[in-house]
């Protein structure tokens, strides 16, 4: 399939199920470098399914899924290679300090530029390097958890509810390290229950993709 360069994933009649049942109606989307896709929709529509999906971790269907101008499944392990993932349930272990962590991350992916004390400073978590994630609060452990999404260069972001458990430092903060990946050519796929209005800097390089809940119908045979 021939696409534009600038193209990162684009999707024809895109589908989720659960259980032989649709989650949500077939969607078309075409996430460009410098763009963010903001997915909308109900509770339980399917948005973490979508992401989840994405990258392997759960099963779609589509007419067409394209990741840099190459078709899935084939493209699927380029995708999960070249995508950073946010999740609900952090990918931080409890027992292990901040540092700990970071250190681990920064060698899975080949980060070599990491400076503990600077990455600290950064995301608000000056003085707690060495705090086991356990002993942090929820706004703190997101907090390192998203340290972590600017660990090499991913082409593509993959954030499931990125605002939640933050104020409005940390509300800014994501939206700033948003900027500085569509800045620099990348794309981000989030989810967020409102967080980015339209006095959001970031509107006017986002595109909205309002999931709809599939009708009910038997499953698959």
């Amino acid at each position: 399939m021939s696409l534009d360069a600038d193209v990162v994933l684009q999707a024809r009649a895109l589908r989720c199920q659960r259980a032989g049942f649709s989650l949500f109606e077939p969607v078309d989307f075409t996430l460009r470098a410098g763009r963010l896709l903001w997915l909308e929709g109900d509770n339980g529509v399917g948005k973490t399914s979508l992401i989840r999906g994405l990258i392997g971790l759960g099963s779609l269907q589509f007419d067409s899924l394209v990741f840099q101008s190459r078709e899935l499944p084939q493209a699927a392990n380029s995708l999960r290679q070249s995508s950073r993932w946010l999740q609900h349930a952090s990918g931080l272990k409890m027992k292990l300090s901040v540092r700990e962590n970071w250190r681990f991350w920064a060698a899975v992916y080949r980060h070599a530029a990491l400076d503990v004390e600077s990455t600290a400073d950064q995301f608000g978590l000056i003085g707690l390097e060495d705090q086991r994630i356990e002993q942090l609060s929820a706004g703190q452990k997101k907090r390192a958890q998203l340290a972590m999404m600017a660990f090499g260069s991913p082409l593509l972001w993959l954030l499931d509810e990125p605002f939640a458990n933050l104020d409005k430092t940390g509300i800014a903060l994501v939206e700033g390290m948003l900027a500085a990946q569509l800045a620099r050519g990348g794309a981000a796929l989030i989810t967020s229950h409102g967080v980015l209005g339209e006095k959001s800097a970031l509107a006017a390089h986002a595109q909205r993709l309002l999931l709809r809940p599939a009708k009910l119908e038997a499953p698959d045979a």
